[in-house]
């Protein structure tokens, strides 16, 4: 017997020969002890018929569809109480689930069921068990036991090592950053994709890269392994080739985890399905809980097909529906049901209300234009609040984060107090204050940080490098105008620039130059349509993961700027909203406890897994929700997942539903556009929904 180091043992193959000749041999049964008594638990009385099914079924195992707020929680805390009832030690439960806080809750909820000591039980995530098991056996891999585990930045800092051992030529063009690498990896990992699929899919622009990436992604491997070094992802994807390389293990743990919980499981990608059906083999039991409607994951690696197919890679699993919702009204309910049945692929289910009627049908607003939607937001959170309703029970959801602009300045000049889940605020995140340093030194070129900031963009062109720069550029006339030179280029040009960022030294100046005219400035849309175009496009493809939701943030302020034709009045209503967004860093920890109290912004994908009284959705207009790229792939699948989102963010309210789409759109140079009300909408009865048509001032 070989020992694995926590009081187990592995039956070798010539004992367990011996082992096999002993099959029939007689049976024992150890009896339960009186410290082991039975919890008490009235299954029967403490859950509906529905959840009492799936928590007291015999062993196998177990599909649990169990629909938006119809307790799947506590489905699966009392599945392992009554598991603990029936006699499983808590060492032979593995509970996996996708986050610390969910793995904690459940076993503090399981702990407070059966008043019995269940440290031996395994839960946490994935990447926690997986961790736990290679902490013994990352011998078997190559590692030693004390491997360390990188986080983001330290991938940054070796593949940063690894770009420069290739000596890979970036002058022409910009290489991606190690952040996007990383990324582009980790979905590599996560999906089983080919490099070529996930680039041809995500990240077309950087296709004439290929030959480079797939050779960092060999050295970066190498690197790990020399270096006894995992990522995150490594812990799910080692731990299964442990398992599966060593056919010891793999009995050993398969006759451990007798029974395998799992949570969310609509939300696992192909590296975990194989993690669990590889745990499961052939005797074990297993029932996941999870949701085919809520599937809204797939961007970053999760694939519905896992529950969807559960039946057909266990032909004698059960089924369990678990469709009793105790969150939302009957009228919001209703909604959601009929939202969700055009998808072709899902588990049909009809939820149900334990509440009573709120006679409050959802609302569905139509809006001449994006301020005026921020208008009636603001003032109906107003109204709701003297109603008695708190504003810590009102969400604002919306499809993409940028598309909480309008809304997030008039609430900051209303003195709404409000807080956001789906990222920073408008104008504090990286891209938009980039944009804005072009502008501010343009206007103002004596600005010494926006112009560090501009400088410190371009590849080859670090702090020393940009101090001297801007020490060129404050001995020349240029830097004690009163205004802008009508030339930056003529001065610019002839500072040395390093060899590396010469050529986008020189794109720089001339971008410049095309924010000002011959009698002034030109107008803040424009400024921003040859930044981006210009020099920034550029630089964004290769420096940020998620490319095109910054593209659109910076569309959405182009958009927002046409409103102005002055550029230091624009300048000075972003630096106004900036003030009261919380520069001012000696009244943070204020404002910080006076957000908790406010409204939430979030994006759908951020708001799953919670509930508010009022929840307003947003832009439900085509091209914003479902999203312009799924409209025009004309994917089936990508669209289906949309409408899913839609269904996720219905099922967010509680109480009341207001969903808002504006007429218009203003888009820069081609005037405003006549938007069409999401196709998702078409989907609902009208009877289900009171219209409201609101009156601009």
């Amino acid at each position: 017997m070989r020992s694995c180091g926590f009081g187990e043992t592995i039956a070798l193959p010539t004992q367990r020969a011996r082992l096999d000749s002993a099959s029939m041999a007689r049976e024992y049964k150890l009896h339960r002890s009186s410290e082991q008594a039975t919890s008490g638990i009235n299954y029967t009385a403490e859950l509906n018929p529905q959840q009492a099914a799936a928590v007291t079924s015999p062993p196998g195992h177990a599909l649990v569809i169990a629909g938006a707020g119809s307790g799947k929680t506590r489905t699966l805390t009392y599945r392992v109480a009554y598991l603990l009832d029936q006699g499983v030690e808590p060492k032979n439960i593995l509970l996996l689930t996708f986050t610390n806080k969910a793995s904690r809750e459940m076993q503090e909820r399981v702990s407070e069921l059966v008043k019995r000591n269940t440290d031996d039980l395994w839960a946490g995530t994935f990447h926690s068990i997986g961790n736990k098991l290679l902490r013994r056996h990352a011998d078997e891999l190559g590692y030693t036991r004390s491997f360390s585990i990188m986080d983001r930045d330290d991938q940054k800092a070796l593949l940063k090592t690894i770009i420069k051992a290739q000596k890979i030529d970036t002058k022409q063009r910009r290489f991606p950053k190690p952040d996007v690498l990383a990324s582009i990896f980790s979905l590599i990992e996560n999906t089983g994709a080919s490099l070529h699929d996930i680039l041809d899919a995500s990240y077309p622009y950087l296709m004439d890269w290929y030959d480079d990436i797939n050779r960092i992604q060999t050295s970066y491997h190498k690197k790990k392994l020399e270096t006894n070094s995992m990522d995150f992802d490594d812990l799910l994807l080692l731990t299964l080739k442990v398992l599966e390389d060593n056919e010891d293990l793999r009995a050993l743990y398969q006759k451990k985890f007798r029974h395998i919980l799992v949570d969310e499981y609509q939300d696992t990608n192909t590296v975990q399905c194989q993690l669990i059906d590889i745990l499961v083999g052939d005797q074990g039991s297993l029932m996941v809980v999870g949701d085919d409607a809520q599937s809204i994951y797939s961007w970053r690696g999760a694939d519905m097909k896992n529950i969807l197919d559960f039946p057909i890679r266990y032909p004698k699993a059960n089924v369990f529906k678990i469709e009793q919702n105790y969150r939302s009204s009957p009228e919001i309910l209703a909604l959601s049901n009929e939202a969700i049945k055009a998808n072709t692929e899902q588990f049909h289910k009809e939820l149900k209300a334990v509440r009573p009627t709120e006679k409050h049908l959802p609302v569905l607003v139509s809006i001449d234009h994006p301020s005026a939607q921020a208008d009636f937001l603001a003032q109906r959170i107003l109204e709701l609040r003297d109603q008695g309703v708190e504003l810590e029970d009102i969400a604002i959801l919306y499809r993409a984060h940028y598309q909480s602009m309008e809304v997030q300045m008039e609430l900051t000049t209303r003195s709404i107090p409000f807080h956001i889940t789906s990222g920073l605020r408008f104008f504090e995140q990286a891209h938009i204050k980039d944009i804005c340093a072009w502008i501010r030194f343009a206007v103002n070129p004596k600005d010494e940080v926006s112009f560090q900031r501009m400088a410190l963009l371009l590849p080859g062109l670090g702090p020393a490098s940009a101090l001297k720069l801007w020490e060129s550029w404050r001995a020349s006339p240029g830097y004690n105008l009163e205004s802008a030179p009508k030339s930056f280029s003529n001065t610019l040009l002839k500072f040395k620039a390093p060899a590396k960022a010469k050529q986008h030294w020189e794109q720089l100046c001339h971008t410049l130059d095309e924010l000002v005219t011959s009698d002034d400035y030109a107008r803040p849309s424009d400024m921003i349509y040859s930044i981006f175009h210009g020099v920034y496009d550029d630089y964004m493809r290769g420096a940020f993961d998620n490319y095109d939701n910054r593209r659109q943030d910076i569309e959405q302020l182009q958009a927002y700027a046409e409103r102005y034709n002055n550029v230091e009045e624009f300048l000075s209503q972003l630096a106004l909203l900036g003030g009261v967004d919380g520069m001012d860093t000696t009244t943070n920890k204020q404002k910080q406890q006076e957000e908790e109290k406010g409204v939430t912004l979030s994006s759908i994908h951020q708001a799953k897994g919670l509930e508010w009284k009022v929840v307003f959705l947003i832009w439900l207009t085509d091209g914003m929700f479902p999203n312009a790229r799924v409209l025009e792939s004309e994917d089936l699948e990508q669209l289906e997942e949309e409408r899913r989102l839609f269904y996720v963010a219905i099922t967010r309210a509680k109480d009341q539903l207001y969903m808002t789409y504006p007429m218009m759109n203003p888009k820069s140079y081609t005037g405003d556009i006549l938007q069409t009300p999401s196709r998702f909408l078409e989907d609902c009865s009208e009877e289900l929904m009171e219209e409201w048509q609101v009156q601009s001032w």
